[in-house]
């Protein structure tokens, strides 16, 4: 599980975010729990499960892996996840990655 912070003005309305973004970069309409989690199965993924956390100011993402998937599967699906993560977040793979290291020195 792995929680993403989310750029200012993209806070609002997240929940449709989430959901406009998965059928965006996967194509698919998500399963909604009652919880408020969105789940979609796409290539290299068994499970996508995505919900709001940090009272509405960050990204929760859960995901499994399909072992069997092949290279072309694993490239496909990594590039939508990299993209919907930026859509939603509003933050670059490289940006992403310095707030994450950021948050590990925080909590030192």
């Amino acid at each position: 599980m792995q929680e993403y912070q989310i750029k200012r003005g993209y806070t609002k309305d997240l929940a449709k975010s989430m959901v406009q973004g998965l059928r965006d970069q996967f194509g698919l309409e998500p399963e909604v729990t009652a919880d408020g989690h969105y789940i979609v199965a796409y290539g290299a993924l068994h499970r996508l499960e995505v919900w709001s956390g940090a009272g509405g100011k960050t990204l929760v993402v859960d995901t499994e892996a399909n072992r069997d998937a092949g290279d072309e599967a694993i490239i496909d699906t990594n590039r939508r996840f990299r993209n919907y993560l930026q859509q939603v977040t509003g933050y670059t793979a490289k940006e992403r990655a310095k707030k994450a290291q950021q948050a590990l020195k925080g909590s030192e």
